[in-house]
């Protein structure tokens, strides 16, 4: 069967995986039935290539931002050319940006990067999404500081942290992990979250869901996840990427 109004929250096809086919892939897209894709940038030459790509493909936009695991030289006017780099028409957020304490990258650094862009997010009124890898408690600690409108991307807490998230207005995404066999947090977030807070994303190109896990992640294949998310819901696939995708427009205010 042939789904429609797929909304992949967050991708990174600028990445080398994409090279060889790269525009054939994001051509086909729409055929596929995704109607957008928010591609996220990890630091100002991404960004500056996400927006290219928002440029050539009508269904794709642009989050700028620093990734906390792209922190080796960030400019000192990083924050001024994010600014300028935000104003094209196809910037809907800034990001990809958070915590991620998995890498040796300091925690001083990756804290204080992540303070500039939760402010320039407010500064600028825009969204801001956010990679939290087992730094539930900083990366939160800052959410409820500065109460920006963001989106906490690839969720990987529990059903009480999905709730805290709730209750300070964010919105969570998940994508293929849910389909995973040890997926224990996930799919009990996924069974518990209001539907009016969900997004469905890729991370493109990794985090393909079964049975693709371990190949190259694309758009099309939030189907499996909507499938999986769907059932646990009982609800049908398509009203669920409905739901999703009215969510992703009314967060990034496309």
């Amino acid at each position: 069967m042939q789904y429609n109004n797929i909304f992949d929250a967050h991708a990174h096809y600028d990445d080398k995986w994409f090279d060889e086919d790269r525009d054939e892939l994001l051509s086909n897209l729409p055929q596929k039935g995704v109607c957008a894709v928010v591609n996220n940038a990890v630091d100002l030459k991404t960004a500056e290539v996400c927006i290219g790509y928002a440029q050539r493909y009508e269904h794709m936009y642009a989050a700028v931002g620093f990734h906390p695991e792209c922190l080796d030289e960030v400019p000192n006017d990083y924050i001024d050319r994010l600014s300028e780099l935000s104003k094209h028409k196809k910037v809907v957020a800034i990001g990809e940006t958070g915590l991620d304490y998995h890498w040796d990258t300091p925690k001083d650094l990756q804290k204080r990067v992540f303070v500039r862009q939760l402010e320039l997010s407010l500064d600028l009124n825009m969204p801001i999404v956010v990679h939290d890898r087992e730094a539930h408690g900083d990366t939160f600690d800052l959410l409820r500081k500065y109460k920006p409108k963001a989106l906490v991307h690839c969720f990987s807490g529990s059903v009480e942290l999905m709730q805290e998230a709730v209750r300070l207005g964010l919105y969570i995404s998940l994508g293929g992990v849910v389909t995973f066999k040890n997926a224990r947090h996930s799919v009990e977030v996924a069974s518990q979250i209001p539907l009016d807070r969900l997004l469905l994303e890729t991370d493109a190109p990794y985090m393909a869901p079964v049975p693709f896990r371990g190949k190259r992640c694309d758009s099309s294949l939030i189907i499996y996840t909507a499938e999986k998310i769907a059932a646990l819901r009982g609800i049908g696939i398509q009203e669920l990427l409905n739901i999703t995708s009215e969510n992703a427009r009314r967060f990034y205010e496309i």
